[in-house]
């Protein structure tokens, strides 16, 4: 637990960022359930993430918004299998790919224009809607009451 995770050569999660919590995991495990914490809980403080740029840790921040404690350390809970040592592994993963996914800059909306013939095709839809509605209109006034 004591070693840092990787995210990329430059961007790293050291190893006093991170804490670890075991408890006993919920779900089927027989005996076994009541005895084993073997479910994990790894917390990150992003303020610590070492060379993470301003605009990724902006991202990361929304990316772990709904998944971080009242200290705004990142929570990631792992019970997957039934060995401790496979949660935490897996714990770590999804750290690592959280932060390695706020890495990567969303592509820029290109602001574009709807083609002529789309434009044609929808002001005479919206005709043909009027011309429907103005039909019953006067069919219902025109009606046998």
């Amino acid at each position: 637990m004591a070693e840092p995770i990787e995210v990329t050569a430059r961007v790293v999660i050291p190893a006093a960022a991170l804490s670890l919590r075991a408890t006993r995991a919920s779900g089927p495990g027989g005996q076994n359930v009541n005895k084993v914490a073997s479910k994990v809980e790894l917390r990150v403080d992003l303020e610590r993430i070492e060379g993470l740029p301003a605009d990724a840790r902006g991202r990361l921040l929304a990316l772990c918004a709904g998944r971080c404690d009242s200290e705004g350390r990142l929570v990631v809970r792992s019970q997957r299998t039934r060995d401790q040592h496979r949660n935490l592994a897996d714990a770590r993963e999804r750290a690592r790919r959280l932060v390695a996914q706020s890495l990567v800059a969303p592509r820029p909306r290109r602001a574009t224009r709807p083609a002529a013939a789309a434009r044609e095709r929808r002001l005479l839809e919206k005709r043909h809607a009027a011309q429907r509605k103005r039909a019953r209109r006067s069919a219902a006034t025109h009606g046998d009451d």
